[in-house]
C-alpha cells in the first residue's frame, strides 16, 4: 500500500481496498534515476507499525477480577518505527516509513494518525497489532502486546519500496525481533539496503528469548552491515556478554568494556550511540567515546517511545551535518547529534497526548545550541 497523506483537516478515502494510491496533494515524490545527486538525503524508517493504548497512574497491582479507574489515557499510533516516523513529522522533516497494518477497522484510525508522513504498508490478512501500556507510579512501565500483522511484514515488501538512495540517505530498521518475517533475512535485508546507497542504523530492541548464544551470533551478522547502532545501555552490554574476566567492575567500567567490543563488531567508521536515559548518551566512533549529559527533565508521565526519539533527533542531525557538508571534525559532529537526539527526547516525552504536538513544532531541537 503506498500512501502520501494530506494535511489532517483534510478528509481522506478509504486506504486498505487499493494496492497503491495516493492523496489528492502528494507530498514528494521517489527520486527518478539518475537524478538522486539533485535531491536532499532522505530518512527512511522500515520496521514496528501499530497501535498504542497508554494507561496511568498505577499505584499497585490490582486483584484478579476486579476493575480499577485510571485518570490517564491516549490511544496513539505506536511500534518504534511509527514513534520514530511521528518524532521527525513533530522536527519539521518528511520521512519515508515502510511497514505494514491489519486488514481491521484499527487499521483505517492507525492510517489517519500517521497524516502528513509518507508511508507505505503492507495489508496484512490479520488483526492490527495492539500494544497497552501501564504506567506505575515508580516511573517503571508494563506491556502487554498482541501478535497481530506484525508477524506477516515480508522482506520483498520492504525492498520493493525502498528506493536507491540519494547521497547521504538514512534506513532507520526497528524493533527485528517483533517481525518474524523480517528477521529470517534480516542481514540480507540490511546489505540490500546498503547496496542501494543508504547508511544503515539499526535499534535492535530487546529479543523475546533473551540473549542466548543462537541471538548473539544472529545479531552478530547484523551489525557487520551498519553505519549507525542505536542501543540502550543494558542491550550493549548484552550484546557484548561478559567480559569482565571474573573482576568484580563498576558499571561505568563494565559500560567500556562493553561498548569497546560491540565498536569491534561493526564495519570500520561506524557508530555506535548508547542510550543513557536521563543521563543523556554516549557516542563511539574510531575507538573514541564522548558523553552528552542531559539536564533534567520535570516529572514526566509517559516515557514511551523515549529511545525512539532519540534516535530521530540523532538521525536527523546526521542527515544536516552530510546534506551541509561542514568541514567539522567526526567527534564534533558525534556530539552534535546526540545533542540533538537528547533535545529531541526532551521536547517530546513532558507532552501528553502526544497527539497534540503539531507538524514541525519541534524544529528548534534541531538548531546548534552555542
Amino acid at each position: 500500500m503506498k500512501l502520501e497523506h494530506p494535511e489532517p483537516s483534510r478528509p481522506q478515502p478509504n486506504r486498505t481496498e487499493s494496492n497503491r494510491s495516493e492523496s489528492s496533494q502528494p507530498q514528494s515524490r521517489q527520486p527518478e534515476l539518475g537524478r538522486s545527486q539533485f535531491n536532499p538525503p532522505q530518512l527512511s524508517i522500515v520496521g514496528d507499525v501499530s497501535v498504542d493504548l497508554v494507561l496511568g497512574t498505577l499505584d499497585g497491582w490490582p486483584k484478579i477480577g476486579t476493575e480499577q479507574l485510571l485518570p490517564r489515557s491516549e490511544l496513539r499510533a505506536g511500534g518504534s518505527a511509527a514513534n520514530s516516523a511521528l518524532a521527525a513529522r513533530h522536527l519539521g522533516l518528511n520521512p519515508h516509513l515502510i511497514g505494514a497494518i491489519g486488514d481491521d477497522d484499527l487499521a483505517q484510525w492507525l492510517l489517519l494518525q500517521l497524516a502528513g508522513i509518507r508511508v507505505e504498508l503492507q495489508t496484512c490478512a490479520s488483526d492490527t497489532t495492539v500494544s497497552v501500556g501501564l504506567m506505575h507510579a515508580d516511573g517503571e512501565r508494563t506491556f502487554f502486546t498482541s501478535c497481530g500483522h506484525l508477524q506477516h511484514l515480508t522482506p520483498d515488501f520492504v525492498l520493493e519500496h525502498l528506493p536507491q538512495a540519494s547521497p547521504g540517505s538514512i534506513a532507520l530498521f526497528t524493533a527485528p525481533f517483533l517481525l518474524p518475517g523480517l528477521r529470517e533475512r534480516f542481514s540480507q535485508l540490511l546489505a540490500a539496503a546498503s547496496s542501494k546507497g543508504y547508511q544503515v542504523a539499526l535499534d535492535t530492541g530487546w529479543p523475546p528469548e533473551g540473549w542466548t548464544p543462537q541471538v548473539h551470533q544472529e545479531v552478530e551478522g547484523w551489525l557487520a552491515h551498519c553505519d549507525h547502532l542505536l542501543v540502550n545501555e543494558l542491550e550493549a552490554v548484552s550484546i557484548a556478554g561478559s567480559q569482565d574476566d571474573g573482576q568484580d567492575l563498576d558499571d561505568s567500567r563494565v559500560l567500556e568494556l562493553a561498548v569497546q567490543h560491540v565498536a569491534r563488531l561493526l564495519k570500520p567508521g561506524a557508530h555506535l550511540i548508547v542510550k543513557l536515559g536521563a543521563a543523556g548518551a554516549l557516542g563511539h566512533v574510531d575507538g573514541r567515546s564522548i558523553r552528552y549529559t542531559t539536564e533534567m527533565v520535570g516529572d514526566i508521565f509517559d516515557t514511551v517511545g523515549a529511545g525512539d526519539s532519540f534516535n530521530t533527533g540523532y538521525l536527523a542531525a546526521r542527515l544536516s551535518q552530510t546534506s551541509t557538508s561542514q568541514a567539522s571534525t567526526k567527534q564534533a559532529s558525534l556530539r552534535d547529534a546526540l545533542a540533538a537526539g537528547c533535545r529531541t527526547a526532551s521536547a517530546i516525552l513532558p507532552r501528553f497526548p502526544r497527539k497534540r504536538i503539531g507538524a514541525g513544532e519541534l524544529a528548534h531541537c534541531l538548531q546548534p545550541q552555542s
